[in-house]
């Protein structure tokens, strides 16, 4: 599949067969995250892949739309050290490490891969919950999760496109 197809089929997956993401993988999918772009190229991101289905359990108990994660074989927590930043007031990490995930959710649907963000920033109580239960240390932020694994539910793409919502030189009703 072309970059452009894969970006215009990927999706939003939610089931995973029980099959293991194998290690190659996870590291293209980080080097791919690593490969987002970051303002002043400050690249605060770190991230925390998980596994243990201790603590993939355990977020469903706070975040009420990880429900995937009972099944998902992993997580990846994407997160932003604030110390990376040459000015924290302002708040560039958010954009950085949106990139970064996103370029999660392209790198695993081109493998193959199935991958659900699931939104943490700017949840109080998901960022504290998820700092505490991985252990994060101080100056560090969650910003986000992506869920991965082998798909085990085919969507087809979506049809977003909407003209009405583009605007050429100014904004014009």
């Amino acid at each position: 599949m072309n970059f452009y197809q894969n970006i215009i089929t990927r999706r939003s997956i939610r089931k995973y067969t029980a099959a293991p993401v194998e290690p190659k993988m996870i590291e293209a999918i980080l080097q791919a995250a690593m490969a987002a772009p970051s303002a002043h190229n400050e690249q605060p991101w770190h991230f925390v892949v998980i596994r243990d289905r201790t603590v993939l359990e355990a977020i469903p108990k706070f975040h009420p739309y990880a429900g995937m994660l009972a099944e998902a074989p992993l997580a990846i927590a994407v997160c932003a050290e604030h110390a990376r930043e040459k000015d924290p007031s302002a708040g560039y990490w958010i954009q950085d490490c949106a990139a970064a995930t996103e370029n999660i959710l392209l790198a695993a649907h081109g493998l193959g891969l199935g991958a659900c963000w699931l939104g943490i920033h700017p949840r109080p109580q998901r960022q504290e919950a998820l700092a505490a239960l991985l252990g994060l240390p101080d100056g560090v932020e969650a910003f986000g999760m992506v869920a991965l694994g082998h798909p085990a539910e085919r969507k087809p793409p979506a049809q977003r496109y909407l003209p009405d919502r583009v605007h050429h030189d100014c904004w014009k009703s």
